[in-house]
């Protein structure tokens, strides 16, 4: 596995290369299901994630993608990160603050140009700066909570490799 190169990455990524067929890959994680994980294949992606008993808010999954180098090996793309849904759902907020700073800014910049009163845009854009730091701190300690379930899905992965 290819090492990460700092701790700042919300959704971490690697790539490992199996000295088994493709097809017997994608077979492999197709029978290997077990508590407390649920396996779902669709074609060459393969989704790893916890059972409703095991999960929580921010229970990560592991999505790996199975790329066919030759007859007898593969490449293998991983990504560890949280549900789709709660990433959607970030991702829609940082761009909603992002556009509302944009827009505060331009009326901030439009009314110091006039000469009125913006000290109250001004103010509002450091209170979405704020809830930027919010929700990026609201993030990691987020992984920092799904880290022992990242190793579960290590773990299970790496076990049905070498099975």
């Amino acid at each position: 596995m290819k090492p990460l190169p700092n701790e700042i990455v919300l959704r971490p990524r690697f790539q490992m290369n199996v000295e088994q067929s493709k097809k017997t890959v994608l077979s492999n994680f197709e029978v290997a299901a077990q508590t407390p994980f649920l396996v779902n294949r669709l074609d060459e992606h393969v989704f790893i994630k916890f059972n409703q008993k095991e999960h929580h808010f921010w229970s990560p999954q592991l999505h790996l993608e199975i790329d066919e180098v030759d007859a007898f090996n593969c490449r293998l793309h991983g990504v560890f990160g949280p549900n789709p849904t709660l990433w959607t759902f970030f991702m829609f907020i940082h761009f909603v603050i992002a556009t509302l700073f944009i827009i505060i800014g331009i009326w901030a910049y439009s009314s110091a140009s006039l000469g009125k009163d913006y000290h109250i845009q001004v103010g509002v854009m450091i209170m979405l700066i704020a809830l930027w730091f919010v929700l990026y701190f609201a993030g990691r300690s987020g992984k920092k909570k799904g880290k022992p379930q990242m190793h579960q899905l290590h773990d299970f992965m790496t076990n049905v490799l070498i099975a």
